[in-house]
Order: structure tokens, then C-alpha cells, then sequence
């Protein structure tokens, strides 16, 4: 139940439910193969592009033609409750959960209804920044934002009557995924809720509104990924003194100290850090019990000794957090706390939402994420 409790406030509401049903959604699902109705649009004939070809052109052309609509369509994506078929070219995209409206959009594509987010500066249209200022760039100022955060709206879902419904960074249980592929071809996490990565979650997407890999071409996601890759190591060259430094994330309650949680690299939180060279503190992954758990609780008991090789601790929290910490008979017992190399993400700041990452705010703030690392680093 602490654990539970936790997850409400650290990552957005849908997330702590997600913590109790992932398991069980990844061994329950595997065992059914669901076939979902398919998106009504067809793909484009590439012969309509070669009228004014010579004859042996035209002809070719339409082979080609012919080959590409063969081999893109239909497409199956296996997921944690068993396929998904898709049978034609999504036109309308709905985007459920934490970041993969970013996914979509970043591919270009506008995403006819997407989730509310519940974490972080929200914007007045109940997004986050980058993905607002994506969704202005692709041309749409008001973009059809699901009054959510208590639940997936299937009303709502269904009015923007999409082709397809996009969520592989998610908790949907499979009573859920059930429903909503009623209304479209859904697509669920691959294998374990919550656990995503933000490259898996871009490529995903581009399999699934694109057919990438079903055309044989290098996926779009995988440019973006490549892309996105090319942009985090520019941006840590600028800070050598951070390589190899020992990284942890965690929730850390000023007012309960009784027990703290560190995100390992299972989550995509900590993933994140080692991409940007940082280490996973070996004596931090020593408490985690439960291997396939994305993060490990920690009672205060033994916080000296699993934060003592520790560089730098990120945490949530506000401008008070630091000092209760140092206040703390045992919290100040750790080196990084005693010499101030703590990072605190505020939890309607920008940081609090991007260091849970995707694709677009990779660019909007790693920098300004190096920057809070680096002005504790001694």
C-alpha cells in the first residue's frame, strides 16, 4: 500500500495504477490473440503518380506499386495481450497516456484526440509545453485534449472515431484494451506496463501509423531515434566533469522519511540517466529484491549505505526538500546530502514531467536538465 501511495504522486495518476496490474497484465495476456477491426482508409497507388511515364514506366510503376500495397497491408504488432491487426493506413491517430502524443506528433502527424497530462507545468489545454508548441507547429492551435485523468473517456475516444489508438507507453489493462479495440485497432504496451522507453515508444508508433518496418524501409521512428540520439551527445559534450558520475532518481517525501524509493534502469527515468553516461549506483540495485521491478524501496535504516557511492541524488520535491534532508539525524549522513549534490525536480516544473522523457522534450530540456545537474556537482 506504501508503494502504491507513492507511485500517486510521483508519476502521473495513471501511473500508480498501472504498478499494481503491470505484472499480471504481462503474464495474463500473452496467451490470447485478439484480431481488431480495421482502419477504413487504403493506401495510396503509386501508378496515380505516373501519368505523363513512358508506357514500360507506367507499367512498372504500377507493379511497384502493387508490391508496396501488398507488403505494407495488412500489419500485425504483437503485444502484451496478443496482436493487433492492421489492415489498412491510419488517417485519424488517437494517443492515449504519458508521452506518446509526442511519438505521433514528432512523426508529423496530428493526433485526432490524446490524453490530458496530469504531471508538470499542464498548459491550459491540458498539455505539456513541448507538446502543445508541437501540436501549433503542425498546424493545430485547439487540439481535441480527453477529459481523462480519472480514466480512459471510451466516449470520447470513439467520437473522434480514430483508425487506430496509440499507447505503448502505458498501465491499459486488458479489460480495457478489450473495449477500446471495439473502437479502433489498439495498440498496448509490448510487454510490461510502464516500461517503455522513449526510443521504443517513438519506433512503435512509426510501425504502427507508418508500416514501417512492413515496407522493408528504415523506419521514421528509427530516424527520429538516430536523430534525437545524435542531439544528447552533442548537448553532453558541453559537460565533461558529469561522465561517469553515479546517478539516482528518486521520491523522497520531506515530511515521511521513514522510507524512500530510487528508479532503476528498468524504468525509463533511469534509463534515461545512463543515456546520458551517468552509472546506476551499484549499492542502490543491491536492495532491489524483486529484479524485474522498476523501482526498489528503501527503508531510512539503511539509506547511509545505499546512497554512499552515490555522486548525485534527484528527487522530487520543493525549495524546502534539501534542507529537511540535512536536518535529517540520518539523511545527512550521506555524502551527497551533507555536501548539497541533490537536484530537486519541482513538481509542476518542466524537469519533473522531462526527466520521464520522449522524444520531444529530449529537445525542449536536456539542456536545461544538464544544467541542474551540473550546478550541484562539486
Amino acid at each position: 500500500m506504501r508503494a502504491k501511495n507513492l507511485l500517486k504522486v510521483v508519476i502521473p495518476m495513471a501511473l500508480a495504477i498501472a504498478v499494481v496490474t503491470a505484472c499480471g497484465a504481462k503474464s495474463g495476456g500473452n496467451e490470447s490473440s485478439t484480431t481488431v477491426k480495421s482502419a477504413d482508409v487504403t493506401t495510396s497507388s503509386a501508378s496515380e503518380e505516373s501519368n505523363t511515364s513512358t508506357a514500360s514506366n507506367s507499367s512498372s510503376n504500377t507493379s511497384s506499386s502493387s508490391a508496396v500495397s501488398t507488403a505494407s497491408f495488412p500489419i500485425t504488432m504483437k503485444h502484451a495481450y496478443g496482436e493487433t491487426v492492421i489492415n489498412a493506413k491510419p488517417e485519424r491517430v488517437v494517443t492515449l497516456d504519458w508521452n506518446n502524443a509526442d511519438a505521433v506528433l514528432a512523426l508529423g502527424i496530428v493526433p485526432v484526440g490524446t490524453a490530458r497530462a496530469n504531471w508538470g507545468p499542464v498548459t491550459d489545454k491540458g498539455l505539456l509545453p513541448w507538446t502543445e508548441a508541437k501540436f501549433k507547429e503542425l498546424g493545430t492551435d485547439n487540439p481535441n485534449v480527453f477529459n481523462d485523468l480519472e480514466g480512459y473517456d471510451y466516449e470520447a475516444v470513439a467520437a473522434a472515431k480514430p483508425d487506430i489508438i496509440v499507447a505503448p507507453y502505458s498501465g491499459m489493462d486488458e479489460k480495457a484494451y478489450k473495449r477500446l479495440s471495439e473502437i479502433a485497432p489498439t495498440l498496448p504496451f509490448k510487454e510490461t506496463a510502464w516500461k517503455t522507453t522513449w526510443r521504443e515508444q517513438t519506433v512503435e508508433a512509426a510501425e504502427a501509423v507508418e508500416a514501417a518496418e512492413a515496407l522493408g524501409l528504415k523506419s521514421e521512428g528509427e530516424k527520429l531515434v538516430a536523430d534525437t540520439e545524435a542531439f544528447i551527445k552533442e548537448s553532453l559534450a558541453k559537460y565533461p566533469n558529469l561522465a561517469n558520475k553515479s546517478v539516482a532518481i528518486c521520491y523522497i517525501n520531506a515530511s515521511d522519511l521513514s522510507n524512500f524509493s530510487v528508479y532503476r534502469t528498468a524504468d525509463p527515468r533511469g534509463a534515461y540517466l545512463t543515456d546520458l553516461g551517468f552509472t546506476f549506483p551499484e549499492k542502490v540495485e543491491a536492495q532491489a529484491k524483486d529484479k524485474n521491478a522498476f523501482y526498489v524501496q528503501i527503508s531510512s535504516e539503511l539509506a547511509v549505505d545505499a546512497l554512499s557511492d552515490t555522486d548525485i541524488i534527484i528527487t522530487y520535491g520543493d525549495d524546502k526538500t534539501v534542507a529537511a534532508l540535512q536536518k535529517d539525524a540520518i539523511f545527512s549522513k550521506i555524502p551527497a546530502v551533507k555536501e548539497g549534490r541533490v537536484v530537486v525536480l519541482d513538481s509542476n516544473g518542466n524537469l519533473a514531467a522531462a526527466c520521464n522523457p520522449s522524444v520531444l522534450s529530449i529537445k525542449a530540456e536536456l539542456v536545461n536538465y544538464l544544467e541542474a545537474i551540473n550546478a550541484v556537482v562539486k
